[in-house]
């Protein structure tokens, strides 16, 4: 019975230009990946605010839209916004845009050639989660004390 072979050792077969074969490696997928690890777990959580935050600034550019057409069709946009639906949007935001700025300082930080270490990962991991918490419930403190 033969063993699948390891995902993280797939390669590309293909030429140069030259015609010459070479062996290129592949980016290995999901199954190479412990999910549980704080390295895994931080890069795709990462890539997946990036997105939401993507997604999120359709409801700023709906905001600024409504704010330009006239008092109506704002004050649908303010009634949602305030919804607990739309509360509940605008908090999902600010959790994404604080861990996507965040995660990305720490992503900038190895550019730099800086915590590359296991234990430094692992802090900088849990710095980010920590971070992301506090800064967004100050944030709401701070956006409560003005709207009240």
């Amino acid at each position: 019975m033969s063993h699948p072979p390891d995902p993280r050792q797939a390669a590309f077969a293909g030429r140069r230009t030259d015609g010459s074969p070479v062996q290129r490696p592949l980016s290995p997928h999901l199954q190479a990946y412990d999910m549980l690890q704080m390295t895994s777990a931080m890069s795709i959580m990462h890539r997946a605010s990036g997105i939401a935050w993507s997604l999120a600034t359709v409801l700023l550019v709906w905001w600024l839209v409504a704010l330009a057409s006239g008092p109506g069709p704002f004050a649908t946009v303010q009634w949602f916004m305030s919804s607990f639906i739309g509360l509940l949007v605008l908090f999902g935001m600010t959790v994404v845009a604080w861990f996507h700025t965040l995660a990305g300082i720490r992503h900038m930080a190895w550019d730099l050639g800086y915590g590359f270490s296991l234990p430094a990962m692992m802090r900088s991991g849990q710095a980010v989660l920590v971070g992301t918490a506090a800064l967004t419930v100050l944030t709401w403190v701070i956006a409560l004390v003005v709207w009240l």
